[in-house]
């Protein structure tokens, strides 16, 4: 786990960390639509290549009223190998694993046509006088209230993938992350509006590397 104090922790090093921090009513319908979102990474030591990744679980789904996922991409915003795919019984849950020395975690939240996007970055940095690094953490976008006015998950479905939520800032002027983000979050706005969730959305297919440079 990462060896990190929350409460010395600001709110906005709360946000980078652990992700979306949703109210109460937020985390119940989620509960309750049976989506599970997993946004929290943890520090891993690979035998093989003798040295500590950052372990990230793609996951999420949706039903038509709510929807929640978290996936990972590189600095560039291009595609991450998948470590291992998770099957499991129930759907809007776990469907993929993630192991990097850096990434960046998107994640995103809806409800109705209204969204969250959080993007984060992720860097192991090494701790004078220790083995085991420490997981720096940073907020490269926060978009609130976000809106989309089409039902991706339903009568606007065949556009799933191809459309994202319009982001404003307090002003009123539009806001937007960098253009090399801008597949992945097509892919989780895919990702909050496809309903009973098998697969993953952002992760893509390729041989993980065991000796990182």
């Amino acid at each position: 786990m990462t060896e990190v104090i929350e409460t010395r922790l600001t709110r906005e090093e709360l946000l980078a960390l652990r992700g979306l921090r949703l109210p109460s009513a937020a985390l119940k319908g989620l509960k309750r639509a049976g989506i599970y979102c997993q946004p929290a990474l943890s520090i891993e030591f690979q035998q093989a290549a003798q040295c500590y990744l950052i372990r990230g679980v793609e996951s999420g789904g949706a039903i038509a009223q709510i929807g929640a996922y978290c996936g990972f991409v590189d600095e560039t915003g291009s595609p991450l190998p998948v470590l291992q795919t998770v099957h499991t019984v129930g759907v809007n849950g776990l469907h993929g694993m993630v192991l990097s020395p850096r990434l960046v975690r998107v994640h995103m939240f809806r409800v109705g046509t209204s969204y969250e996007l959080l993007l984060t970055l992720h860097v192991l940095v090494s701790r004078e006088g220790k083995k085991r690094p420490a997981l720096q953490n940073s907020i490269l976008f926060h978009g609130r209230h976000g809106s989309l006015e089409m039902e991706l998950w339903r009568r606007d479905s065949r556009v799933r993938g191809m459309v994202a939520p319009v982001f404003y800032k307090r002003s009123g002027e539009q806001t937007e992350p960098s253009d090399q983000f801008h597949d992945a979050i097509l892919r989780a706005t895919a990702g909050v509006c496809c309903c009973g969730c098998r697969h993953t959305h952002l992760l893509g297919s390729g041989t993980l590397l065991t000796h990182w440079r």
